[in-house]
């Protein structure tokens, strides 16, 4: 089992910047995938980025070059910055994981399915 809990979510103006951190405990073994996902009512959750066990890092095109993922091995906190919010970009972000070996010399691509997940925290931006 693995837990996740995300804090770091807020209300921000258009173009600001805002840090999320993911606290992860339980079996926090090799092969740990980590990753952010964000939903709005309505709509389809959507992965936003993933960090996997060994540093590979993938981004939705929705973020990418605005978003960055990092991880903190010693605290075990997963880190997500993202710079110059858009309105489009108002959610709630989840903090999700999964088991998942990238096969050796393989490029991490997509995220995969998360089975385990935080209770997600909201980040708002306004115009």
């Amino acid at each position: 089992q693995v837990q996740l809990v995300e804090s770091g979510g807020g209300s921000v103006q258009a173009g600001g910047s805002l840090r999320l951190s993911c606290a992860v405990s339980g079996r926090t073994e090799d092969n740990l995938l980590v990753g952010w996902s964000r939903q709005v009512p309505g709509k389809e959750r959507e992965a936003v980025a993933c960090i996997d066990s060994k540093g590979g890092v993938t981004y939705a095109d929705s973020v990418k070059g605005r978003a960055t993922i990092s991880k903190d091995n010693a605290e075990n906190i997963v880190y997500m910055e993202m710079n110059s919010l858009k309105p489009d970009d108002t959610a709630k972000y989840y903090c999700e994981a999964t088991y998942y070996a990238v096969p050796i010399g393989a490029t991490l691509i997509h995220c995969p399915e998360y089975n385990y997940w935080g209770q997600g925290t909201q980040v708002t931006v306004s115009s």
